[in-house]
């Protein structure tokens, strides 16, 4: 499928964003709302690397190779784009491409197959907590901050982040099948997934936002660690603990029972690696 069919198919368009009726004025001066839309941009911007990291792992599935290059890559593009645009209009002075270039130089050695998990299913579970992660993490944004551009681009990356969560969970329903997947493994591979969110992605863009927002100013730079207590400080005000913790279960298919005892524990852990 050509790029300018695949554009057709996107839910939304760059060009639908009003970017020129934000109040630049007022935001500019934000630096809580610079590093949470900068990192996210950085992180979205470097989907391309994973994706084809993950379309070579499904090699010979045409369903999920196709749906990973065609709708979840372009998507997830868009996804950079409309932050980094963002971005350049508030900060237009921001180097916004040397401290991408910065990022990506760390982050492109976690994406390499031997970070996937050891069988497909596997894997689909790991993506489902990913898409858990980014549709909370939007969602928070768009319920903290009342700047109605920023609010339009979250919650339509949130609506995207919610659907490609379902078609992860999806393929993992059938990739459960074939593997004979015990629910012991969806654990584990839930445990992992968790406990390595915040050692990935979205901290190595968080250090470099920050390094770069600062560079060049008078004073001492805050350090890392104080930036990234506030940071957390304020996300765990909005943040939609309920619904991480039903992504989080869902894959484990529980009775009813059973999730109710299982939410208390998960949405701990939960609070403890997403918000420390």
């Amino acid at each position: 499928m050509h790029s300018d069919q695949r554009a057709t198919d996107l839910r939304w368009h760059l060009e639908d964003i009003d970017f020129s009726s934000i109040d630049t004025a007022r935001m500019r001066m934000r630096d809580d709302i610079f590093l949470l839309v900068c990192s996210a941009s950085f992180v979205e911007s470097g989907a391309e690397t994973y994706a084809h990291n993950l379309a070579d792992y499904f090699t010979g599935d045409t369903e999920v190779g196709e749906w990973l290059n065609e709708h979840w890559k372009v998507e997830e593009l868009q996804h950079g784009r409309a932050l980094k645009t963002y971005v350049q209009h508030v900060w237009p002075e921001f180097d916004w491409d040397s401290a991408y270039g910065d990022f990506f130089a760390e982050y492109v050695k976690l994406c390499t197959c031997d970070e996937l998990e050891p069988t497909r299913g596997q894997e689909l579970v790991a993506r489902c907590i990913v898409e858990m992660g980014t549709t909370t993490y939007y969602q928070a944004i768009n319920a903290m901050f009342d700047e109605p551009v920023l609010r339009d681009i979250t919650w339509r990356i949130r609506t995207d982040e919610v659907l490609h969560y379902k078609h992860f969970y999806k393929y993992f329903l059938r990739y459960r099948q074939q593997e004979n997947l015990r629910r012991w493994h969806v654990i584990a591979t839930l445990w992992r997934r968790m406990a390595e969110l915040r050692k990935s992605d979205a901290d190595i863009a968080l250090r470099h936002a920050v390094a770069w927002r600062f560079r060049g100013r008078g004073g001492e730079a805050p350090a890392y660690a104080v930036i990234h207590k506030q940071v957390c400080e304020l996300m765990i005000k909005q943040y939609p603990m309920d619904m991480v913790v039903r992504m989080a279960l869902k894959p484990l298919q529980l009775n009813a029972r059973l999730q109710r005892w299982a939410e208390r524990p998960i949405a701990s852990l939960a609070r403890r690696v997403l918000l420390r």
